[in-house]
């Protein structure tokens, strides 16, 4: 009974909310409004999403196939109906953790993600908690909103995450971009994983263009210096 007291307190839009708050306002109220209204009308989250805690989630998002907000009829997916009992449970930091660095189930890194994204603070503390997922190169399966489905990666929902303003039918929380937190001495600049690798193409082509033999010259840069 108290589970379900709970639930409505958190849903009920009439300013009588009184419980914990991210970002200063009522958790659920970080969804979209009409998205957050299909999600709690949906069979989903009345069936599969009732009386279950931060370990029974896991099973349903294992169960999981594919990630979205809304499609079809504005009908929503699994995925945004599992943000909202994460945002209704509100775990401790350390369990969104371990969701979200567990390599088994890579729709529940995905949907950790998510969660940090709407709820972590200060940007600084976004950044440094997903961009480890910039190499992860996992497959996902993303629901469009026409119905059908599109091929993606973790590493670019992540990037999405940490660059557009609305992802999975939702407004996210306004971040700081990542120069700005650079300039203010907050973050120290971002070296990408691919970089030793891209010094390496860069040096060998300076290498092959400074200076190659060729006939009764020498070749630099495209052009020929006759002796």
């Amino acid at each position: 009974m108290s589970h379900r007291a709970d639930a409505k307190r958190m849903l009920d839009d009439r300013g009588g909310y009184a419980g914990p708050t991210i970002h200063g306002i009522n958790p659920a109220h970080l969804l979209d409004k009409p998205v957050l209204d299909r999600v709690v009308d949906s069979y989903y989250w009345k069936e599969q999403c009732f009386a279950i805690n931060e370990e029974t989630l896991c099973d349903r998002a294992v169960d999981m196939t594919y990630f979205g907000g809304t499609y079809g009829q504005q009908k929503p997916t699994p995925f945004v109906c599992l943000c909202l009992k994460l945002l209704q449970l509100m775990p401790e930091r350390d369990i969104i953790l371990e969701y979200l660095h567990q390599t088994e189930f890579k729709y529940l890194t995905a949907l950790a993600a998510f969660y940090v994204r709407l709820t972590f603070e200060p940007a600084e503390d976004v950044y440094t908690t997903l961009e480890p997922l910039l190499g992860d190169y996992r497959k996902l399966r993303r629901r469009t909103r026409d119905g059908g489905y599109s091929l993606t990666y973790i590493d670019q929902f992540v990037d999405d995450l940490l660059t557009k303003d609305r992802i999975c039918a939702t407004i996210l929380p306004r971040l700081t971009q990542r120069t700005q937190l650079e300039d203010d001495g907050k973050l120290e600049e971002r070296e990408s994983p691919l970089g030793a690798e891209l010094d390496e193409i860069d040096q060998d082509s300076d290498d092959s263009s400074v200076m190659q033999i060729n006939g009764n010259g020498v070749e630099r840069d495209g052009s020929i210096i006759s002796d």
